[in-house]
Order: structure tokens, then sequence, then C-alpha cells
């Protein structure tokens, strides 16, 4: 009989602790349940996890592969290598950003630790990111300007403290259970109350007490209104304001006027008003991908950062709590030199660089001066640009990158390495697979969302054919960089260790966490520069009877944003595509759905529509059968691609919308990739589309893709 193992649940950033028992014979894990000591869920846990830990329905890789007259087949460990490091060696001796590299937030940190020194400090290349900048970036960006960290200020502890909780673009009952419960239990408190910001009616709205139904696209329009309400109020905290932030009186000589601001939102003035007076309480803003995933993501959430400073919500108990979704995804910005170095060193400060470089063992003109172009970009110099291999490790970019078709077409032109546990749409295209370990095979740390470092143990071994991923970058690095990583198997504890010296004294100070202490407590909420510290809430201190806020920014202020001048969004509607078409989390879809489908069947994408504008764009025939028949199915088609997809009226879509799963691999297919201009962020939240039934032709014309898209304009 196995033992119990104490682990850490990877399938979002809640960072739950579980318990895993493996079987007795053989290799996986039979029974996970809640850890009742752990921190942070107190032995809560949430069913998908569960299922998706113990059980998970995709295809299991098994043995490297490599591809041969067109065909992927099994090979051995170093065979697939030697090919692999002939290629990577070939292209960097053309130039050092020849070999791309895309990440995940399904690593632990010290793999994700080692790919950014391979890819930083082994590679030289600038293209490098990971699938954490499709979902967070734009958080990230805004975190930075308003602070001067990327780090939400607030954690779980604030949750019950809190008086109103605001959910703008975020939907925690499907995507973060465990903590959604805690919001439910304090918004049920007598003086409490939970409202949510979203077009499509959610299940976190159906259990709101107000919910706002906000035309797509249109977030950065509704903060600004409700800010201007504030202030027209007079609910500014003028105390906090003073003598803790920069920027207030410029942001405001720009405000618009709250009823053609909301006019503008497709809200009523009403629900704006209703908006501000809740932060004047006690306040928690939540916000998620409906934020974050469009080309004006950094200024909405910053729009957001901007109605917690000017109320004076940066308090215990109150502030603005960006919902991370990977389980990784803060480890992934912390540790992985993708957007800075190590411990938030910043990745431009010649000092730093210096200081990685000596540490490393590289030469410091070896590593790149800036950050590259995002997942976005980096896929594109397939095309027009110096990449012609990439090494994608843990993530799926063709099915969750905007284009996805384009995505496919880019990649098949490339010299591809892909490394991860299941079979995958980007799998299929590889000319190398390398098989890694997968939750419950896995040892190393993860970050949570509210800062915590916790363990991530093995409950199972695994086949000899399957490596853990840190063996495999580690190889991969022998092979081409011999000394940069130490040779496989790694100890993840040294190279833990060797990421934390690296922050000592930083932003993201970890120096002070180790396994030892892991092993103890559990989980340690970052900056613990000492071996007795952690951190809590960010910014704030209580002095006495007073308070006292110090910020990570030059002058210890946090900033207001500045007047925001948007882009346009990407693609309005129009007599071609008159719909708008959105994507969100459905229950049993995350990371592109590796664990809940097959790759061969993944299943119809469902997709969600308003009963009203089924009528209004099927013909009668087609509005009858849909009556009648469950699995009725429509065409959707946006200027990158057409879909058949099953329809499901559903009045909680609004009219005009069209809503998609975006874990389906068919779902980004038809988005568009336009992306924040400072976070890099792709607008997956909104483009135009057409709905016909399956018959009909292009809404186009003959083509089912348009190769010169048509520009945005105001």
């Amino acid at each position: 009989m196995t033992e119990w193992v104490p682990t850490t649940c990877m399938r979002c950033a809640v960072g739950c602790g579980h318990k895993h028992l493996g079987v007795d014979e053989g290799y996986g894990v039979d029974v996970v349940r809640g850890d009742g000591q752990h921190p942070v869920n107190r032995g809560l846990a949430c069913q998908r996890g569960i299922e998706e830990s113990a059980d998970p329905d995709g295809e299991w890789l098994s043995k490297p592969l490599v591809r041969k007259g067109g065909e992927l087949v099994e090979t051995s460990w170093p065979d697939a290598l030697d090919r692999v490091a002939q290629r990577f060696d070939a292209a960097l001796s053309r130039d050092r950003d020849a070999v791309a590299v895309l990440g995940s937030g399904q690593q632990t940190n010290e793999a994700a630790y080692a790919l950014g020194k391979l890819a930083r400090g082994g590679f030289g290349t600038r293209y490098y990111d990971a699938n954490t900048t499709l979902c967070m970036a734009s958080a990230v960006t805004a975190y930075y300007e308003a602070f001067g960290s990327d780090a939400p200020p607030t954690t779980y502890d604030d949750i019950p403290e809190a008086e109103t909780h605001v959910v703008w673009g975020a939907n925690p009952a499907i995507a973060h259970p465990v903590m959604f419960r805690w919001i439910r239990e304090s918004a049920s408190a007598a003086d409490s109350r939970m409202l949510v910001v979203d077009p499509v009616e959610t299940d976190t709205a159906t259990t709101a007490d107000d919910h706002v139904q906000l035309d797509p696209g249109a977030d950065l329009a509704l903060a600004r209104a409700v800010l201007a309400e504030i202030v027209d109020r007079g609910a500014v905290d003028r105390e906090f304001v003073d003598e803790a932030t920069d920027g207030f009186e410029d942001l405001v000589a720009d405000l618009p006027d709250p009823a053609a601001a909301a006019d503008e939102a497709g809200v009523d003035l009403a629900a704006v008003e209703d908006l501000a007076a809740a932060f004047e309480d006690p306040t928690l803003i939540y916000w998620g991908m409906g934020i974050n995933q469009s080309v004006r993501g950094t200024d909405a959430a910053r729009a957001l950062i901007d109605l917690c400073l000017a109320t004076g919500n940066l308090r215990p108990g109150s502030g603005p709590f960006s919902l991370t979704g990977q389980a990784n995804s803060m480890g992934t910005r912390v540790v992985s030199s993708k957007g800075s170095w190590p411990g938030q060193r910043p990745f431009d400060d010649p000092i730093h660089r210096a200081e990685i470089a000596d540490e490393w063992g590289v030469p410091v003109g070896r590593l790149p001066d800036d950050t590259g172009p995002g997942p976005v970009g980096t896929i594109d110099t397939v095309d027009d640009g110096p990449v012609e291999a990439v090494y994608a490790v843990a993530t799926n970019p063709v099915a969750g990158m905007p284009d996805a078709n384009a995505v496919a077409e880019k990649l098949e032109d490339a010299f591809l390495v892909v490394q991860d546990s299941f079979r995958t749409e980007t799998t299929e295209l590889a000319d190398v697979v390398l098989p890694a370990a997968t939750w419950g095979e896995s040892e190393g740390t993860v970050m949570n969302m509210e800062r915590r470092v916790s363990r991530v143990r093995a409950a199972s071994e695994t086949p000899p054919t399957v490596q853990q991923d840190i063996d495999i970058i580690a190889a991969v690095a022998n092979e081409i960089v011999p000394g940069l990583l130490p040779e496989p198997p790694v100890d993840p504890a040294a190279v833990f260790d060797e990421f934390t010296e690296l922050t000592a004294g930083t932003k993201a100070d970890c120096s002070g966490i180790a396994y030892e202490r892991l092993d103890h407590e559990l989980a340690v909420r970052w900056p613990a520069p000492e071996p007795d510290t952690e951190g809590g809430y960010r910014y704030h201190a209580a002095e006495g009877e007073g308070e006292r806020w110090q910020f990570a920014t030059p002058d210890g202020t946090a900033n207001f944003s500045t007047p925001p001048e948007p882009d346009p969004l990407p693609e309005p509607t129009e007599e071609a595509y008159p719909l708008t078409l959105t994507t969100a989390r459905e229950v049993d879809g995350y990371n592109t759905g590796v664990r809940s489908r097959p790759v061969d069947d993944p299943g119809p994408v469902t997709a969600r529509v308003n009963p009203e504008t089924v009528a209004a764009y099927l013909d009668g025939d087609a509005v009858d059968d849909v009556e009648s028949d469950d699995e009725h199915e429509i065409r959707l088609e946006t200027r990158r691609g057409a879909i058949t997809a099953r329809l499901d009226p559903d009045p909680a879509v609004p009219a005009g919308l069209v809503w998609l799963p975006i874990h389906h691999p068919a779902t980004n297919e038809l988005t568009v990739p336009a992306t924040d201009p400072r976070s890099d962020e792709p607008n997956l939240k909104q483009c135009a589309v057409a709905l016909a039934a399956p018959a009909a032709e292009p809404a186009s014309g003959e083509a089912t893709v348009d190769p010169d898209p048509v520009e945005a304009s105001d």
C-alpha cells in the first residue's frame, strides 16, 4: 500500500493543498483529496481538480517521437535529443534569435527557471515567452505601472474582511470554485454584497446581488464612468490620494461625463451609481480574462486599480485582485526571465543584466536587452523574421493562440520541438516530441495567485521513457551549452536555492524560503527575506494609530493611470459580420482541455446564442429545427475562418453576442490576433462574426479566410 503524499493542485492558481495516493502497481495517482493541514484551502478541493489529477482523459505521451516520412514514430531519448541538438545548433550558429522558446504556467518554478536560463543565458534569444502572456500580461503590466511591482496587494485573508465584492470580467464560480466559496460566504454576510460586471449572465452573476451587463469591450468606458461618478459625489479619499498617490488631478481633468460614458458602455446611469457607491465600503475588486484579453486590457486593468486608489481601497480587506488562471502563472512571471530577470529584476537594467550573467557564468552580451514581442509576435517571425526553430514546453499554441489556423501553418514551417505530458494539437505538428512527467509525478514548487509558494511532490514514478520537465530541459542544455545546467537527473531543491539566492533584496524576495521550510509550513507567501518572515498585504502597514504606505515605485507612491488613448477595438461589427464573438471558460475546459478531451475527437464546440439572435439570423426553417433539435448545428465565420458549432440557445447571453468556450481547439480558428500595445496580450474576447445555417454560403464570398483582414478604424 502506498502512502499519502502532500502536494499542490495544478489545475488553477488558487493553490489548494492536495494529498495524492499512488496506485499500488504500475504508474499513476489512484486517489486525490484536499489536505486539511494546508494553510490555503484547509481541506477544501474542487471536483475538477480532483478528477484531472487522478484520472485525466487526455492521451498520455509515453515515448519520444520523431517525424520520419511525414509521420511521428517512436524513438530513443538519445536519438530525439541528438536531432534537437543538431537543428538548434545549426539555427543558433546563424542567429541567436533563430530559436524561439515558449514556456508555460503549468511548469514548476524549477523547470520554468531552468527553461528561462537556457533560453536567455544559453541560446541568448529574445524570442522567449510563455502562455501566461495569453491570460495575465495586461494585469501584470497594470500592476507594474501602478505599484512598481507585479503582485496583487491582496491575499485570501482579505476576502472575509471585505464588505463589497466586485467581480469584473471573471467567472470564479467556474474558474476558481474554492476561492469563489470564500467570496460567496463573505458576500452573504448581512453588511456585505457581491456585484458582477459581465456581458454574459455567468454562473457567478446568477448568485450576485446585482449584475451589470455592459457591452463587450466596454470595460474601460464603464470603469471611467464609475470613477467620474465617484468624483462627482465627493467620495474620493483625499487624505490617501494626497499622501500616497500621484497623477490624480491629471486623470480627473480628463474624465468623461458619467451619463455619457455609461451610454458608451451600454448601461444605464443607475448601474454606474450603484458601482460607485460600492467603493465607499471596504471593497475587493476581482478581474480576469474579460479585462485582460483585449487591446485595451492594460488600460482597463489600470482603470480598475484607479477605482481602488481614488477611494482608498488599498487597505486590508480591500484592493485590486487579479484572478490568475494557470497554477503557476505567478511563478513563471517571477522566476523564468520572461518579462524580468528572477525576482522582478528589471530586464533592461545593465547592472542587473551583469549580475545575472555573472551568476549564470555567461557573457553579458549573450543576454538579450529586450523581452521580445510576446507569443503572437514570436510566431509571426516564423514567416518574416529570424525564427526557424521553436521549442514549446507544456503549452499548446495551435489551440490556445488566436487565429489558430495561421499559427499551425507557421509552426509547420519551423523545426518544432514539443515537450508535453499529453498529446495535443501542437504535438501533432512536431518534428520531435519529448514526453514529460505531469501532476502527481513531478517534484518542485509553484506560486499561487496570492504569492504563496508551496511544494509539488510525486506520488508515482513514471515509465522509464518519460522524464521530468527539468531533466529534459537540462538534457537539451547539455547538448547545446554544456555546463549551463546540471546534468540530469537534476536536484530541484538545488535549482530552487539558486533561484531564491538571485531574489535576495528584490521586490519578489524569496531568499527566506527553502524546501525544509515548505516541508514544515506547507506554503509561504513572498516577500520572505528571512527564514521566519513572510509577506502579507502589500504596500500598507499599520504604524501606531496611523497608517503607512510604501509602493515599489521610485518615489514610493502609487500611480494613477494617465488619461488613456485606447486603440480602437480591432473588429467592429459590420454588415457581413454583424455579431460579436466572445470567449470564456467552461467548467471542464482548462489549459486548452488537453487533460479532459481526446485530440482526435474533442467533440463539437458549443456556441451559446440568445434565442432572439437565432431567430434574427437563421431563416424560419432553421429556427423551427432549433426548437425541435437539441443537437442543431450552425456555421460561424470570421475573417480568419469558419467552423461548425452545436447551437445552445441561451438567454443568459445577450442579443447580438456569440459565446464560445476558449479552451476548445475550434474556437481560436476564429479569434483575432490583435494585441494590447503595452502587454502583448491578445484580444481574445471580441471580434466580428457571422452566424448562419451550416449549408449557407460564407459571409465574405467563396473564401472562408481573408488573407488581408480589414484594418479597424475609429
